[in-house]
Order: C-alpha cells, then structure tokens, then sequence
C-alpha cells in the first residue's frame, strides 16, 4: 500500500530584489514527502536550503509555484488560514530554541497550546507526556538557564510536537549543539519518527547529520540536484 504525500513542493521560485538587480534564491525546486518520512536537505551555505523551509512552512511566500500539504495549498490561502495551518499542522524546531527565559520547561510548551486556543490545565497530562517522551519529565519546573544546550532543544521540540502537527520542519537543528548532544538529538528524531510515524523534514549542511535521516535531498544553488 502506498503511502500518502503529505508535502510537495511544484517548481517553487523566490528571487529577491536587490536594487535593480533580481537575485534568484530557488530555482523551480519539485520535491515530495511521504507521511512517516525523516527527509534531510543538505547543502552550503547559501544553497537556498533554509529558504526552502521558510516557504514550505508558509513563512515566506515563494514568488512562484505551489506549497501543498495535506492537499491544500499555502500559496493560494488567505494570511489568517495560513496562520491556522502552521500553529495546527506544522511544528518549528529551530538552531536557536527560541525558548522564553521567563517560563519553564512545562510553560514553554504550554504557551503553544494557548496560541492554539487550548485552555489553562485542559491538556496538563498531555504536556507532561511529551516531556516524558523527549526524556526531560523531571525538568517540568526548571527554566531554559537551568537546563543544558541539549535539554532546551528537547524542550523545543516537545513545543513543537505538542499540537501533534503533520509535518516537523527543523533548521539546522544540532546546529548549536555539541557531538553528544547533537548525537541525542538526533536519535530523539529517529524515536519521534518510528513511535508516533512523525513525519520529519530536517535542513543541514553536515553529512554526519543527513546521514540519520532515511533520505538525502541535496542542494545547490537554487536547485535540488539529488533526491
């Protein structure tokens, strides 16, 4: 039985102007993702790989070509549709955590539950069930200071998960952390994948991180140049 495309991506351009000169970013990329997948993009710097994620998260409109996940179209939805899409379908995990120093651990992922409509203590068990499953259930009440580089990733991503979103986008994801953090992080996504069949799509520019993935995509300017 085949599996369903969850995202595809149908020559997507962005060029960007810069003064009177028109710069291309993505060429006519094509790409598709399967649910349960873990895809990584690899590629230099400036290969257009992060701008990539941002269009296929709806964070950044591409100047032509079509977005689709779970059959709907990102570029042809109103701004407060695609605001809906991503808080509900699709989950962020950044280099930077971007977690809130004033909150803990549990306040961090509870803070994108509100942003979802979710009301105070309707889904405590659920908050500390991610925590469980990213190994930091004892942590619950400790702020991002209190926690190592490795563990406030863990956090990022149980925020991410915790709206159980279609699609995982993570940019750069080890990106700020050491080789054995890194190595749990990743192992982490290899756990995510198989138990809960999370699909994942993660942006790296190193072999030794792409190699955990199930599937390579390589790029170079602009352009995929392997699937």
């Amino acid at each position: 039985m085949s599996k369903k495309t969850i995202l595809k991506a149908i020559d997507v351009k962005v060029d960007y102007q810069i003064g009177k000169v028109t710069v291309p970013a993505l060429r006519g990329v094509n790409l598709e993702v399967q649910e349960g997948e873990f895809v990584a993009i690899m590629g230099p710097s400036g290969c257009g790989k992060s701008t990539l994620l941002h269009v296929l998260g709806g964070l950044l409109h591409p100047t032509s070509g079509q977005v689709i996940l779970d059959e709907q179209d990102l570029c042809r939805v109103r701004d407060a549709e695609l605001t809906k899409i991503r808080r509900e379908k699709i989950g962020f995990v950044f280099q930077r955590f971007n977690l809130l120093p004033t909150l803990t651990a549990f306040g961090n992922i509870e803070m994108a539950l509100k942003i979802n409509g979710v009301r105070n203590g309707a889904s405590r068990s659920d908050i500390l069930n991610m925590l469980q499953l990213v190994g930091l259930k004892n942590k619950a009440s400790h702020k991002p200071a209190e926690l190592s580089i490795g563990e406030q990733q863990r956090v990022a991503i149980a925020r991410a998960l915790i709206n159980k979103p279609s699609l995982l986008l993570a940019d750069e994801p080890t990106g700020n952390l050491d080789s054995a953090s890194s190595e749990e992080i990743l192992k982490l996504f290899l756990d995510l994948n198989k138990r809960l069949n999370q699909t994942i799509l993660m942006i790296t520019h190193d072999k030794e991180v792409a190699a955990h993935s199930h599937r390579i995509i390589t790029m170079r300017d602009g352009q995929i140049v392997q699937k």
